[in-house]
């Protein structure tokens, strides 16, 4: 399998973070999101012009949503709980991720340089913060579930990017927060995204 990804993308790395939970192996081919023909290359492998997006043989599954689904069928169930209750709040999570936390994404983007911490929280992204809560607590610990699964691979980018801006959860919610920044496959992810970057000939600013 081919999985086409982009520099910075939060989305490549969520893919790329389930394919390391089922054990799939990949050919990554990076494409560097900071040039000014990077949807004419995307367009390539992509339809939608967007990145992630995974070549197996002659199929072409774009959407990061859509890849781990794909990755969850190939690996037998492997990213989702057993039960079919629990896979359904799994899948809720996922897609609420996928979908949500609008503000968040706009307010404090992604990012692997170095910022100052954010001071002032708007309305929006504080009314966000709160949904995060709620679904943090409900976290068995150290996973969402039992096992780490899909849901932890889609809100432990998101549980970094808090932390790059100095945001951090309180109770159990901090718990779930500290235990996804601590996660050995997170680490791993942060790590691919720096070199993603260093292919492409892309300089970290700053350190963390």
């Amino acid at each position: 399998m081919e999985l086409i990804v982009g520099t910075d993308s939060t989305w490549s790395l969520r893919a790329w973070i389930c394919a390391r939970l089922v054990e799939i192996e990949l050919d990554l081919n990076v494409i560097d999101l900071t040039q000014p023909d990077y949807k004419s290359q995307i367009l390539q492998y992509s339809p939608a012009g967007l990145v992630p997006a995974l070549k197996h043989g002659d199929l072409i599954t774009h959407d990061s949503l859509a890849i781990a689904e794909y990755f969850n069928d190939y690996s037998s169930g492997g990213l989702y709980p057993n039960s079919i209750e629990q896979r359904a709040k799994a899948r809720s999570l996922c897609a609420e991720m996928h979908s949500g936390f609008i503000s968040l994404r706009s307010e404090c983007p992604f990012t692997l340089d170095a910022v100052e911490p954010m001071f002032h929280i708007s309305e929006c992204v504080k009314e966000e913060l709160n949904r995060l809560t709620e679904i943090f607590e409900k976290a068995s610990m150290p996973f969402m579930f039992e096992c780490a699964g899909a849901v932890d691979a889609f809100y432990a980018i998101l549980a970094y990017r808090l932390k790059t801006y100095g945001i951090n959860l309180n109770g159990k919610a901090g718990d779930y927060q500290q235990s996804l920044l601590k996660w050995p496959l997170l680490i791993e992810a942060i790590n691919e995204a720096v070199r993603w970057r260093a292919l492409k000939g892309i300089p970290l600013v700053g350190s963390k």
